[in-house]
C-alpha cells in the first residue's frame, strides 16, 4: 500500500486516532515491540505489589527514568495530530503511551488509556501525588543515590531505567496513610478503569474512521478499539513499522514511520476535508 492509498481512505472523514509507542520513538522514547527494539519484559502488577525487592528495584530505576521522559519533547507526529485536531479532522486521540507528549504538542481531546507517568497513586487510600513530589521524598530518603549522575542508561517506555545497583534504595510510602505507592500507570495484569474504556469506545464511535499510528496492537487494551471500529464497519488505517495484531481488521496497512506520515496527512487532509462531501 502507498501513502496515496492512505489519503484516499481518510479523505473527507473525521478521524479517531489510536496511538502507541511508535509515535514517541522520534522523541527518544523507545518502544517495546518495534522491529529494532531490544527484548523487554514489561513489569506486571502482581510483581510490583507482591515482591518488596522487585518494587525497590523498580522505584530506583524509575527515579532515574522519569526524569528522562520529563525532558522529552513532542515530535512532528505529535504536532501533526494537534494541527489536525485544530482543523477539525481529528476528533480525539486514544493513546496507549504514558508520556503526555500529545498534550505537550497541543492536543486537547486525549484519553491516556494506560495512565500517565507524572502521577503516583496510593493503592490503599487513593491519594494522588505528582511524580515531582515523590522525587523529593525519594531524594530525602536516598541521599547517597544521585540519579542525575547515572550515565548511559537505557530508558523503557514506562519511564523505567535499566540500572543494576538498587539493593540499598529506600522506597517511600504514602505520606497520608503509609500505604503502597504506585505510578498512575496501568501495568500488565491490571485492568484499564471502565469509565476510561467507555470514553474511548465513545470516541471511536464519534469518528468516521479509525487511524492507528505506531502500535503493534499486541495487547487487548488497544486491539479492542480496532475490533469495535471493524464491527461498526468504519474504515481502519494502520500506520506502523511492521505487522500488527489488528491487520486483519484493517481497510489497509501502511508500513512507514509515523512522524513523516502524520506530517503529510496534516498538510493534505484539512484541504481534502473542506473540498469533500460531508458524508462519504
Amino acid at each position: 500500500m502507498s501513502f496515496d492509498d492512505v489519503l484516499a481512505v481518510l479523505t473527507g472523514r473525521r478521524l479517531t486516532v489510536l496511538t502507541g509507542a511508535g509515535v514517541s520513538t522520534d522523541s527518544g522514547i523507545p518502544d517495546y515491540r518495534g522491529p529494532d527494539s531490544p527484548p523487554r519484559t514489561p513489569m506486571t502488577f502482581q510483581q510490583f505489589t507482591s515482591d518488596d525487592a522487585f518494587r525497590r528495584h523498580y522505584w530506583a530505576r524509575n527515579h532515574v527514568g522519569w526524569r528522562h521522559v520529563r525532558r522529552t519533547q513532542p515530535n512532528e507526529g505529535h504536532r501533526a495530530l494537534a494541527r489536525l485536531e485544530d482543523e477539525g479532522v481529528v476528533v480525539g486521540i486514544i493513546t496507549q503511551n504514558v508520556d503526555l507528549l500529545h498534550e505537550a504538542a497541543g492536543s486537547r481531546n486525549v484519553i491516556d488509556l494506560h495512565g500517565r507517568y507524572d502521577r503516583v497513586v496510593c493503592l490503599s487510600c487513593g491519594t494522588v501525588m505528582s511524580r515531582r513530589e515523590l522525587a523529593d521524598l525519594l531524594d530525602a530518603l536516598n541521599p547517597h543515590f544521585a540519579p542525575e549522575a547515572v550515565a548511559d542508561i537505557e530508558i523503557a517506555p514506562d519511564a523505567d531505567a535499566v540500572i543494576e545497583q538498587t539493593a540499598d534504595f529506600v522506597v517511600a510510602d504514602c505520606p497520608v496513610c503509609g500505604g503502597m505507592l504506585k505510578p498512575d500507570i496501568v501495568y500488565f495484569g491490571e485492568n484499564v478503569p471502565r469509565p476510561r474504556v467507555d470514553a474511548a469506545y465513545a470516541m471511536v464511535d464519534e469518528g468516521d474512521a479509525l487511524l492507528v499510528a505506531g502500535s503493534s496492537l499486541t495487547v487487548q487494551s488497544g486491539l479492542r478499539f480496532v475490533r469495535h471500529a471493524a464491527a461498526a464497519e468504519k474504515p481502519i488505517v494502520i500506520v506502523n513499522r511492521g505487522a500488527t495484531r489488528g491487520d486483519r481488521h484493517a481497510t489497509l496497512t501502511y508500513h512507514a514511520g509515523t512522524s513523516e506520515t502524520l506530517s503529510a496527512l496534516a498538510r493534505l487532509l484539512p484541504v481534502a476535508l473542506e473540498e469533500a462531501p460531508q458524508q462519504l
